[in-house]
């Protein structure tokens, strides 16, 4: 187990390592396999005994091993309309990846780049401000902001004064808008730049107009799986003891898991009952948690060669995605309401499909996109409004405008 970061308080650490599950061992029987309505059933019942039971561990590997995916996708779209209803959500929203400059080589990544390589990028304060000026004009309640570990991003010598300065400029050039902003990964690295906790982070940052976090930079909470996906990122412990501390500050967060790849059932089974564990946790101190869960299939089109011909896929497996889908509802269960598609990563089509399969949300309209796009991803980096109420009401179902948090927006907004 990697060694706790300086910046991490050590009650998140401990906590971290408490709620990350391990990957469950598959154990062979004798006895016919449940069907997928009973598995759910009895893993609701196992969870209440907490994530990390060795019943939890296999019925959710049981059910992440089944290929029934006509029973699936049943059992999965009657529980999103238990938990959401049949209203399908999206928000107004502009994704601003300022800069993609970055010290970690990311065996997945096709977006990082260090500084004067063709393609990097590192864009102004001032051009991201007419960015989220020009996006509150076109009816945006949110900025998704993320980039690279770039660690010439200083001000005044400090990473924070830098990070804490775009906020605020940002809330100065579009006032009123939801900042979505900086991965567990780009908070911790903060942190470590500076030399100062994570709590600091968080209390300046806050101050400075951050309203929530996105939660990437978790890929697969399975540390066999990072050891040869991304050992530079922060470790799965570490992440959930930055989730935990985030959380903690008041500030909800999104939970993400990327499949597509290296990982086998029992590394996602690990993955999203740890985020159950985190999610009880949360709720447990009265702390909003994770808002949503959004599912991120690999794109390996750019991705380095290494990876790509172990993957021996350039764009996702649709049909596996689905089915992933369904099964990523069923195992969150009652601790996830909102389930999310990433229209960039499975198309507009993939995506409205996915809101047959568990999925409740659209996300947002993003404007732009440059992390997946630059990866090979088909989707495009920017929907309408009236694109994505068109593919909800392809499906018969009505759809709102919501913000970042699900609230319901203004009809003038």
């Amino acid at each position: 187990m990697s060694a706790r970061s300086q910046a991490l308080a050590a009650w998140s650490w401990r906590e971290a390592g408490t709620l990350l599950v391990p990957p469950p061992i598959e154990v062979a029987s004798d006895h016919p396999q449940a069907g997928v309505g009973e598995l759910h059933r009895n893993l609701q019942l196992a969870l209440d005994h907490g994530p990390d039971s060795p019943g939890a561990g296999a019925l959710a590997l049981q059910l992440l091993s089944s290929a029934s995916l006509p029973e699936l996708q049943l059992t999965a779209d009657r529980l999103r309309a238990e938990l959401a209803g049949d209203t399908v959500t999206y928000v107004v929203n502009r994704n601003l990846n300022f800069t993609n400059h970055c010290v970690q080589h990311c065996g997945f990544c096709a977006f990082r780049r260090d500084a004067g390589e063709p393609g990097a990028f590192w864009h102004s304060v001032e051009e991201l401000q007419q960015r989220a000026a020009e996006a509150q004009q076109l009816g945006a309640t949110e900025l998704c902001i993320q980039g690279g570990l770039n660690p010439d991003a200083q001000l005044g010598g400090s990473s924070l004064r830098y990070y804490a300065a775009l906020l605020r400029a940002l809330a100065e050039a579009a006032p009123g808008l939801h900042l979505h902003a900086f991965s567990p990964q780009e908070l911790l690295f903060i942190a470590e730049q500076d030399g100062i906790s994570l709590q600091a982070v968080l209390a300046e940052l806050q101050q400075a107009g951050l309203g929530s976090v996105p939660g990437t930079a978790a890929e697969v909470l399975s540390e066999r799986v990072r050891r040869r996906l991304c050992p530079e990122k922060l470790s799965a412990r570490a992440w959930c003891a930055v989730i935990r501390e985030v959380h903690a500050a008041g500030l909800p967060s999104t939970a993400t898991l990327m499949a597509g790849h290296l990982e086998q059932p029992a590394d996602r089974a690990a993955h999203l009952l740890t985020l159950v564990a985190l999610q009880q946790q949360a709720w447990q101190h009265h702390q909003s948690g994770f808002s949503e869960f959004v599912l991120l299939p690999f794109i390996g089109a750019s991705a380095p060669a290494a990876l790509r011909q172990r993957v021996g896929r350039d764009q996702p497996d649709r049909s596996a995605m689905l089915g992933l889908t369904a099964q990523a509802r069923l195992v969150l269960g009652q601790w996830f309401v909102n389930h999310q598609p990433s229209w960039v990563k499975l198309t507009l089509a993939g995506a409205t499909e996915a809101l047959r399969w568990g999925c409740n949300d659209l996300g947002g309209t993003l404007m732009e996109e440059s992390i997946t796009t630059m990866a090979g991803a088909q989707g495009g980096s920017a929907q309408s409004p009236e694109t994505l109420e068109r593919a909800a009401r392809s499906l018969g179902r009505p759809v709102r405008r919501r913000n970042t948090l699900y609230g319901k927006v203004p009809a003038w907004a």
